[in-house]
């Protein structure tokens, strides 16, 4: 098992390539199943998704269109509590069947402010594939997602597109907190 040092910290290779595509052609699978009869939008919400939703794009196997966005709704390490678009979506949703890729869903507060807006825009339909899921972490039920690569519980995960401080997102494997030095 593979082994990386970050910042005082080491982490352990948890989930490995080969299984992180098995779990990226599963919600593939899934979502072509789904939509094999619409054109959905893809909104990739930015920075820690972006290596995911490579990786799910060229397995979808239905037409679809895809863009980005970057949000927060945190100011240092506390929430606000209120959703800020750092580069806002460009793309109409209204009428459009939207699947929100994201990398990890924990509490749920992204997602659920980011669908509660994508309704105000008029989108028909809302749903959620992440890589990663923190069940046990979930505060909105609205915010539970609809494909999900892997659940996993309280560690502090690396690597796929999960950083370290902007960091370690490059990983193509990802690393759980195994001790700290």
């Amino acid at each position: 098992m593979r082994t990386i040092e970050e910042q005082g910290h080491v982490f352990e290779e948890w989930l490995t390539p080969a299984e992180i595509a098995r779990d990226v052609e599963s919600v593939a699978q899934q979502i072509s199943s789904d939509y094999a009869d619409k054109e959905p939008l893809f909104v990739v919400v930015l920075n820690g998704a972006f290596v995911f939703a490579a990786d799910l794009m060229r397995r979808v196997n239905t037409r679809c269109e895809v863009t980005f966005i970057r949000v927060s709704s945190y100011w240092g390490m506390a929430t606000t509590g209120k959703l800020e678009f750092i580069v806002p979506l460009q793309q109409v949703v209204e009428g459009r069947d939207v699947i929100i890729v994201e990398d990890i869903v924990d509490t749920g507060l992204t997602i659920h402010q980011l669908k509660a807006y994508l309704r105000a825009e008029g989108a028909h339909s809302i749903r959620v594939a992440t890589m990663l899921f923190k069940p046990c972490k979930l505060e909105y039920s609205d915010a539970k997602p609809d494909y999900i690569g892997h659940e996993i519980s309280e560690e502090f995960v690396i690597g796929y597109g999960l950083d370290f401080d902007g960091f370690m997102r490059n990983l193509d494997a990802i690393y759980k907190v195994k001790e700290q030095k």
